[in-house]
């Protein structure tokens, strides 16, 4: 089976839908009865890239900065190297693991993650929604199968665009081998050079942006006592987003009281350290097609303050405290209930690492597989 998949995800530094494709790309790869090409925008290759492009927000600012419709002019630059590339390297099948997929002559996979630009576009830049809005539905009819992370997802995309039901699959994510519990001795390293110490700090993972909700995790963390805030600062990862200046404003008098620490993108092998290091991760997101990081805290037995909506209930399940995304007193009481209740929180951490090994990479794969044999069947 000859299979062109698309990764241009990996030329920025990976968040979600960067890890999906790495890791489908990885395990892909492992397989003899499959041969994978690999289309980097500029170019095919037989290699999968673990590190992204060295300053690669810079390039992609000053194109747009002196380009006139510079998504468009990329994409149709792309799309011409796409074309050259499948019918000389004869794919039999094309996967699109990011949302838009290019035009293909034969059976496609598409992969759609979420619909958060049409249920939340306010939380999207104009130019992206603009972007989705023009490229997603084409590709979309275009394939012959659809995946997604979540049945959450298959429903939001029978009710939006009204496909049929037996063409969506829903193929679990899941969880490198990096995340595990670890001890105060495996995480020092990496913890005393951000000053943090094993089991004291709260933590919240993402990237800087509307959609994740931080300012509800922040407001949340500010009711609660100065001497638990004392105990237990507050960690952000990730890199900064769009629309930022409002949560950066919140931010800087609590880094300044040292209540706050915001160290920005991790490599994976911190930030496993450091997730296994946290008392819980708070992940208020309003809008989320999976959620890698609460399953990334699971599987290292740290218990989950997560929201209730979209997909997260069927990560978490019952192995953490589902909180409405938009109360922050309730994030302030979940926070509350596992500082006070020892017993509580080694119950939950139990459950979490139980149902954790449900999610794992290899069923993806594997899954995912049986998409593509149906949809060459097909």
């Amino acid at each position: 089976m000859k299979v062109a998949l698309n990764t241009t995800a990996l030329l920025s530094p990976l968040t979600g839908i960067g890890q999906y494709t790495y890791q489908l790309a990885k395990g892909l790869q492992t397989l003899p009865e499959l041969e994978l090409d690999l289309f980097y925008g500029s170019g095919w290759s037989k290699e999968l890239r673990d590190r992204p492009v060295y300053h690669i927000a810079t390039i992609k600012a000053l194109f747009k900065r002196f380009m006139p419709n510079a998504y468009s002019v990329n994409r149709f630059l792309q799309q011409n190297r796409f074309t050259r590339g499948v019918l000389s390297n004869r794919a039999e099948l094309y996967h699109e693991p990011n949302f838009l997929a290019f035009k293909f002559n034969g059976p496609s996979v598409i992969t759609v993650h979420d619909l958060s630009w049409i249920r939340f576009p306010d939380t999207h830049p104009v130019e992206r929604v603009r972007a989705m809005n023009m490229y997603f539905e084409p590709g979309l009819r275009r394939a012959s199968l659809i995946l997604t992370d979540s049945e959450f997802v298959k429903r939001e995309i029978m009710d939006v665009f009204g496909v049929k039901s037996e063409l969506i699959k829903p193929v679990l994510l899941g969880v490198e081998s990096l995340f595990y519990p670890r001890t105060v001795v495996d995480t020092l390293p990496v913890l005393s050079r951000h000053d943090l110490v094993h089991g004291r700090y709260l933590l919240a993972v993402g990237t800087l942006e509307p959609r994740k909700n931080l300012q509800v995790a922040l407001r949340a963390y500010m009711q609660l006592p100065q001497q638990i805030r004392k105990d237990f600062p507050l960690v952000l990862v990730g890199m900064n987003g769009w629309r930022t200046s409002a949560l950066e404003q919140q931010i800087a008098p609590l880094v300044r009281a040292g209540e706050v620490r915001q160290i920005g993108y991790l490599l994976r092998e911190e930030l496993a350290m450091v997730i296994a290091g946290a008392f819980t991760l708070i992940y208020p997101s309003i809008y989320e097609g999976f959620g890698l990081p609460p399953l990334e805290a699971m599987v290292c037995g740290v218990p989950v303050i997560s929201s209730e909506a979209s997909s997260l209930p069927e990560v978490v399940g019952d192995t953490g405290l589902l909180i409405n995304p938009h109360d922050d007193q309730a994030v302030t009481q979940a926070i509350l209930r596992l500082v006070g209740d020892h017993d509580f929180r080694q119950h939950l951490s139990q459950k979490a690492l139980a149902r954790s090994a449900e999610f794992t990479w290899d069923k993806c794969v594997k899954q995912t597989v049986d998409v593509y044999r149906q949809a060459l069947n097909s």
